[in-house]
C-alpha cells in the first residue's frame, strides 16, 4: 500500500469557509485537466457518493467513493467502494493556523498489481500530490502555497499568485 500526503496553506481564510470549498468535488474538473469528471450524489446529511474519472498515464482511472463530511472536526474521509484501485482511502483535514488555513490531504492506495507497483506507484503519488495541490490552489485563486514539499511547490508554481517557499508555505 502506498501513502501520499500534501499540505497546502491557504492564506487569510477561515478553516470552516475553506472546508466548504474543498468539499465541492464536482468543481474539480474546472480546475485541472487531469480530472476528467466528478459526479456527486448526496446520500444523507454529511455523506455523499462521488464518481471520479481521472486521466492517468495513457488511460483513465475510474472509481466511486463514499465521502463523509464532518463539519465539527473539519474532516472529509473517503473510501473507494468500486473502481480501478484495489484499495483507495484517505482524509482531508482542515485546521486554522493564525489567519490562514492548512489543508492536509492524505491517502493510501494500491493498484493491486504487485509486479507493476515499482513503476505505477511513484507516478501515481506524484500525480496525486500535484493534482491536489493545483486544485486547492485554484479553489482559492492562487492565494495558497504548498507546505514542506519543494518538488510539488515547483511543479504547481504556474498556478500560484507569487513565489512559493515550500518550507513554510508563506510568500
Amino acid at each position: 500500500m502506498r501513502s501520499v500526503r500534501v499540505i497546502i496553506r491557504v492564506h487569510d481564510i477561515d478553516a470552516a469557509a475553506a472546508f466548504e470549498r474543498v468539499g465541492a468535488f464536482s468543481r474539480y474538473p474546472e480546475l485541472t485537466d487531469v480530472i476528467r469528471s466528478v459526479a456527486s450524489r448526496r446520500v444523507s446529511d454529511g455523506e455523499e457518493v462521488s464518481d471520479w474519472d481521472v486521466y492517468f498515464r495513457n488511460g483513465i482511472l475510474s472509481w466511486s467513493e463514499t465521502d463523509r463530511f464532518d463539519r465539527e472536526t473539519l474532516t472529509i474521509t473517503f473510501e473507494q467502494t468500486d473502481g480501478d484501485f484495489a484499495e483507495f482511502a484517505g482524509v482531508w483535514r482542515l485546521t486554522a493556523d493564525g489567519a490562514d488555513c492548512l489543508v492536509d490531504f492524505s491517502a493510501e492506495f494500491d493498484f493491486g498489481i504487485p509486479s507493476l507497483a515499482g513503476i505505477l506507484d511513484p507516478v501515481a503519488e506524484r500525480v496525486f500530490k500535484e493534482t491536489i495541490a493545483r486544485v486547492v490552489i485554484s479553489l482559492f485563486a492562487g492565494n495558497a502555497a504548498v507546505v514542506g514539499d519543494e518538488a510539488v511547490a515547483r511543479a504547481v508554481a504556474e498556478v500560484t499568485a507569487g513565489p512559493v517557499t515550500a518550507a513554510s508555505g508563506t510568500r
